[in-house]
């Protein structure tokens, strides 16, 4: 396995990850008090989202690039 295809996979997962501590904030905001943790269990598979998301963005035209370069 290539690492584009690793990276795609650990985005697919993260994106589970973050999307199940999303609804965990929402409904830890239902209560009276909720603690400061649970804000941030949303905030980190995001930031893992933003910088797997990009290299996805950016490798296809990365790659044009190289082959064009390429003799």
């Amino acid at each position: 396995m290539n690492w584009s295809n690793t990276i795609r996979q650990v985005h697919r997962w993260v994106s589970i990850a973050f999307t199940v501590g999303v609804i965990i904030n929402i409904a830890a905001m239902t209560q009276t008090q909720p603690a400061f943790w649970i804000g941030l269990l949303a905030l980190v598979p995001l930031i893992v989202l933003l910088a797997t998301g990009l290299y996805l963005f950016a490798w296809p035209y990365l790659a044009t690039r190289t082959a064009k370069a390429a003799p």
